[in-house]
Parts: C-alpha cells; structure tokens; sequence
C-alpha cells in the first residue's frame, strides 16, 4: 500500500495501480523498453491491473512480459467499463493511468489519476480531468516510487 497525506486534500491509501495498455504502457502494441522491471517493483506495494480493448491484438505478449493477465474490455462503452472497473476494487484505493478517451472516466473515478503523453497522442479530456499530467509513463510510474513529488503537487 501506498499512504500519502496530503494538507488539502486528505489521506490517499492506495492499493491499487490500473493502467490503460495501449498508449499508455505501449506504443503500437509493444510494450515500452525498461517498464517490466518499473511494473515489477511497483508490484512490490500494490496489486498492478492492466486494461484493455488489446486494439494490436497483442496483449498476450504483454501479459507475459509482465507476469500479468489484463483484463479485456470489450468495444463500445470501453470508458465505462474501465470507470467500472475502477469502482469495483473500491476507488478511493485507486490510482489509474492513462492517456486516451476512454481512460477520462477511469482517471477522475480513481483517488489519484495520471494521464500521461504519449507518442500515440493524449486526449484533451483525459488531461482536463486527470489529478496530474506528466510526460512520460516513467515520470508517472516514478511518482508511486516517490510519492513526496505528489504531495508537493497536490497540496493546497
């Protein structure tokens, strides 16, 4: 778990990580260089989730790459479902990251949402509706690593 207070907002308690797959861990269906090792130690601390619509149809690499099985969601609706998805685990435990249009519900029901930039594009929504904006999917992974830069972000 990772607990972070913060003066303004209130305690965070987080158990969980969601993430968004294509866009967001990967870019044209292959996983980003260097994020099987940031992912595992993540994995140290909170249960890692991944979500996607697998739009390259390679998620089955991915999953084994990461020693995970993501969770499918099906065309049509993807943004509720993820939001869904969200809920289900109890979202005032959850941080979630993404980058694209059906990840703006996930992000603003999650205790903590992180939209990233990606090479495939970010969606103007998603950023408006995000707790923060960092430039690459590193820098946000960094952030649960270090969460005193949230603090200092968010604090009111």
């Amino acid at each position: 778990m990772l607990e972070i207070n913060i003066p303004g907002r209130g305690n965070l308690q987080l158990n969980h990580l969601v993430c968004d797959v294509n866009g967001t861990l990967a870019v044209d269906g292959v996983l980003i260089d260097g994020l099987t090792q940031k992912i595992a130690l993540l994995r140290n601390f909170m249960t890692v989730h991944l979500l996607t619509a697998d739009t390259h149809g390679g998620q089955s690499v991915i999953d084994q790459q990461l020693n995970l099985k993501a969770v499918r969601v099906t065309p049509g609706n993807e943004a509720h479902q993820k939001a869904d998805y969200v809920r289900n685990l109890g979202a005032n435990n959850v941080v979630a990251l993404g980058q694209g249009a059906n990840d703006a519900e996930m992000l603003k029901a999650a205790a903590l949402g992180i939209c990233v930039i990606s090479p495939e594009g970010t969606a103007v929504e998603t950023m408006l509706v995000a707790d923060l904006l960092m430039p690459d999917v590193f820098s946000a992974l960094e952030l649960l690593e270090k969460p005193m830069r949230i603090k200092a972000d968010l604090r009111k």
